[in-house]
């Protein structure tokens, strides 16, 4: 496997291997580049979780149990990681935090390609609510009722039903998890009074496979009961049945609904008789109810406050709401349909007529098939045996799929003439281990193979040298397998460009969206302002797709050590550029720079110089070489020059073209799309290849480059020393650590009673984010495409600092007049647990971040700053090691950056350029070296 830089590798796009895995034949590779007729790749690589806030399900069917609330309590319930499968804490912040971190680890294919489609079961991307029509409220005030967030009772900006992406508008979103809170009345209602004894509510009983699961018969009375102790849900009602000693739990009220009674309930004793109005088929589905309202004595004069009123109106809307959009659709469902709507509302130009047909046609199936549909499509695949498809909320399977295959949706095949011999791999999987033990020890005539895996016996009766006929063998599996069904190429192409369409990015659905509808992450709140589309263009959506096909192939082939089809997709790639030369982004037009990011030449470029890599590997220095060049003659307003330039200096020096490589090294050094680790590279190549007799004149950055960083020794007693292994140290107490642990306890100690955390970049990304919230957030047109972004699209781009350098320098210059501490506090506090690229919640408190920010001061914050504005790419990795500080009295105090080298360890480029830029800034920087005594 080539290793390479993990923003230039191939694999950041997610491999459609869900139903196209390798087999293992070779003329499978040749087919992949010889046709792209399947279109079943992923989506463009790049590091945020690109998000829209989405709204709050109004489909309350299905909803497991009551979810987490926009508030700031601890939970002590675990939450499971849909990556790695781990258990953790069910604060926000910890959820975030390891998502970061497992999702940045290289997944199996087979894995990544299963979450990506687990998104489309769990995330909640429900459209806003729509303005009701009043005379259909019953027994309800004819106003549009509004909503109050039960934690400032405060009335919000209305949702109206015309929320979607406009080309000419701007539209709010909110987070998804505050549902129903931003509903205000159409107008002022000074002499609204409500009515409110007497008024029936008609809900829904939701949550019942958590309960004790009691039947329930039409008109059983039933009883509602707040339950604020409700880890998931403070807000919480639960329903219990009345006629029973014990009150035995039936499930619980529609979250919605209960964030706006639970605070009548509690706070102005509006009481409820309840009774079910009916018995749905199956057990676990919603039970309709009727809730009778009844005030108290003095209800008249409590039901006349404002806060009231507000609460009131909002709940009748949350009801009226469910009753014209009833619970009938799970909640998968409802979000693959809206992903379907939203793309064809939104990318109708992409799209050809009989395209649009087919994906509307999607929305006439019946909920069973659409259903099953979706389940199919999210797992593995791509064959399934038809009488292993079961699922509860599906009442007829067989109809189901003959309404699919009526639409074309799936294939199915019942006789082995039907099957095709490029099926022969995939129609195996689908067998058991017995059942392919079986058909090996027939065809093969010998004993049972016990011991051989299952992918052993498939390579084995797929073997030239077994001599088996195809129709033998397929009349074998479907003897055993049955009727087989699997989706069609055609809507698996079909639906991932849909999902490419409504994602935009690779890591976006693999990420924190898995855990939304349980109300555990939360998503900023920022408005659309789109004027200009992603893609153009049919053609230009096209050559990226067939660019990414190409970075796939490309990508499969390396893990399989097929360097004939690696060395096809460079020269594929290459071929495929365009043609205008040179290729230039401008810094200062913030569409231009995000997107080159979807274009057919930015894939292809990551495809080359993932190809350089393997080429130097295979020390083909002539052909990488001839690449570079190539590269920085095409691509000459692009951050990852750095990257080609001092690979093609260092290429050079190993053909032994030193005068060339100085010369390029010393071109790079003026390049201004060269910064950062790579211009500190060249640099100190420049130095040392250009030493006299090459060059008398001595370069200008020579004692900037060479300048010396302070140093301390700190010895400890190893555990080992292994070549390659990390090096261990027992500290003073006899406890084994590692050299920052180490360190950290050396400057607690004798160096200085210092405070301090091992960190790296991660909580100067985390001061950045929350010093500069505001600003990430901006109205800023074209940066906030999807319904689900950490970032603004535009984050870590030149672009950034451009289109929004007024403001930037305006914050920037409060935080040089002491803003910093109040600005990082309004920001916890207001935010805590949202997600925000770069943000860990989880690693350090408050407390410790207020420390670090009143330590390092304001000066050197806003320089830290500006440059993460500047140039986030760049410098976003590289930090010091530690992060050390002290205090002078209460409000003062000093701060020092470690960078901790083991015996064997030296500085990197990134990390010198750092370390230079710091002191630069003022900052008090070091490097710790320890030793073993």
């Amino acid at each position: 496997m080539v290793k390479v830089a993990g923003d230039l590798r191939v694999s950041s796009f997610p491999v459609h291997s869900r139903r196209y895995s390798d087999s293992g034949n070779g003329s499978e590779w040749q087919r992949k580049l010889d046709s792209f007729n399947r279109k079943t790749e992923a989506l463009p690589s790049q590091s945020p979780l690109y998000s829209f806030r989405s709204y709050p399900n109004p489909y309350p069917g299905i909803v497991a149990e009551p979810q987490q609330q926009p508030d700031n309590k601890p939970q002590n319930d675990d939450v499971t990681c849909p990556v790695c499968g781990l258990k953790l804490p069910g604060e926000n912040h910890h959820i975030n935090s390891h998502l970061d971190v497992c999702l940045s680890r290289p997944n199996g294919k087979s894995t990544k390609r299963k979450l990506t489609q687990r998104t489309l079961l769990q995330l909640n991307f429900t459209r806003p609510l729509s303005k009701p029509k009043p005379e259909t409220l019953s027994n309800g005030d004819n106003g549009v009722s509004p909503s109050v967030s039960p934690r400032n009772d405060e009335c919000e900006e209305e949702l109206t039903e015309n929320h979607e992406i406009d080309l000419e508008s701007t539209n709010s979103a909110t987070s998804s998890s505050l549902p129903f809170n931003n509903v205000v009345p159409d107008g002022p209602d000074v002499d609204y009074k409500p009515s409110v004894d007497g008024v029936i509510l008609e809900t829904f009983i939701v949550g019942r496979k958590y309960t004790d699961r009691e039947e329930v018969c039409p008109g059983t009375a039933i009883s509602l009961l707040r339950d604020p102790h409700n880890v998931k849900d403070p807000n919480a009602i639960k329903v219990v049945s009345s006629d029973s000693a014990c009150c035995r739990l039936l499930g619980f009220l529609p979250r919605e609904l209960a964030q706006h009674l639970s605070p009548l309930i509690d706070n102005y004793g509006l009481g409820f008789q309840v009774h079910v109005s009916s018995v749905p088929k199956h057990s676990l589905d919603v039970v309709p109810i009727q809730i009778v309202c009844h005030t108290t004595s003095d209800g008249e004069i409590e039901y006349a406050d404002e806060t009231f009123k507000c609460l009131w109106k909002s709940a009748q809307r949350v009801v009226e709401f469910a009753s014209r959009n009833p619970p009938s659709s799970v909640k998968y469902q409802v979000n693959f349909c809206l992903m379907l709507q939203e793309v064809l509302r939104n990318n109708i130009h992409l799209l050809t007529e009989d395209e649009k047909t087919y994906m509307e046609s999607f929305t006439l199936l019946s909920n069973d098939s659409q259903r099953l549909f979706i389940r199919l499509y999210a797992r593995k695949g791509p064959w399934f045996r038809l009488s292993s498809v079961s699922y509860p909320e599906i009442v007829d399977a067989q109809n189901a799929v003959k309404g699919l295959a009526e639409k074309e949706y799936i294939c199915s095949v019942e006789d082995a003439n039907q099957l095709y011999e490029s099926d022969m791999n995939y129609i195996l999987n689908v067998l058991t281990v017995s059942e392919l033990r079986e058909i090996w020890c027939i065809l093969l005539k010998k004993s049972c193979g016990h011991g051989m895996k299952k992918q052993h016996l498939i390579s084995s009766l797929l073997s030239t040298d077994a001599g088996i006929l195809w129709p033998q063998l397929s009349t074998m599996i479907l003897d055993r397998t049955g009727s087989c069904i699997r989706i069609s190429s055609k809507a698996e192409s079909l639906l991932w460009r849909a999902e490419r369409l409504f994602f935009l990015n690779g890591g976006q659905d693999l990420s924190s969206f898995l855990l939304v509808d349980m109300g555990k992450i939360k998503y900023p709140t920022y408005n659309c302002i789109i004027s200009d589309p992603v893609f153009p263009n049919r053609r230009n959506l096209l050559s990226y797709e067939e660019a990414i096909e190409v970075a796939q192939i490309m990508d499969e082939a390396l893990d399989a050590n097929k360097t004939d089809v690696v060395l096809r997709c460079i020269k594929l790639a290459e071929s495929h550029v365009s043609t205008d030369l040179p290729i230039q982004y401008s810094s200062s037009e913030s569409v231009s720079s995000i997107h080159r990011l979807f274009t057919a030449s930015w894939v292809y470029s990551k495809v080359v110089t993932v190809g350089i890599s393997f080429l130097e590997q295979e020390r083909r220095y002539i052909d990488a070489v001839d690449l570079l060049k190539w590269l920085l003659n095409v691509f000459t307003s692009d951050v990852r020059r750095g990257f080609w330039t001092l690979r093609l200096s260092v290429d050079l020096e190993h053909l032994g073209c030193i005068d060339e490589s100085l010369q390029i090294a010393e071109n790079g050094v003026l390049d201004p799309w060269i910064r950062a680790g790579s211009k500190m590279a060249l640099q100190r190549r420049v130095l040392r290849l250009g030493k006299p007799p090459r060059r008398w004149k001595i370069p200008c950055f020579s004692r900037s480059a060479l300048q010396k960083v302070p140093e301390v020794l700190v010895q400890g007693r190893p555990l080992n020393s292994e070549l390659g292994a990390k090096n261990r140290y027992y500290n003073e107490e006899g406890k084994q650590c590692g050299v920052e642990e180490l360190a950290l306890h050396y400057y607690a100690g004798e160096g200085g009673g210092w405070q301090g955390v091992h960190a790296e970049s991660g909580i100067w990304l985390t001061i950045f984010g929350l010093l500069m919230w505001d600003v990430i957030y901006a109205d800023v047109p074209n940066v906030f495409y999807t319904r689900f972004q950490n970032a603004p699209l535009d984050f870590g781009t030149d672009s950034f600092y451009t289109a929004r350098k007024s403001s930037i320098e305006s914050h920037l210059q409060q935080i040089r007049d002491g803003m910093a501490e109040e600005f990082l506090i309004k920001s916890w506090e207001t935010h805590i647990g949202t997600a925000c690229r770069g943000v860990n919640w989880d690693c350090h408190s408050l407390d410790e971040l207020r420390a670090v920010v009143t330590c390092v001061g304001g000066t050197c914050l806003a320089s830290l700053c500006q440059l993460l504005a500047q140039d986030y790419w760049s410098w976003s990795s590289g930090m010091p090691d530690l992060l050390l500080w002290r205090f002078h009295g209460d409000y003062s105090g000093e701060a020092k950056l470690v960078e901790v080298k083991g015996p064997r360890d030296r500085l990197s480029e990134q990390q010198r350029a750092w370390l230079l830029l710091l002191m630069d800034y003022g900052f008090m920087i070091e490097v710790c070296k320890v030793k073993p005594l």
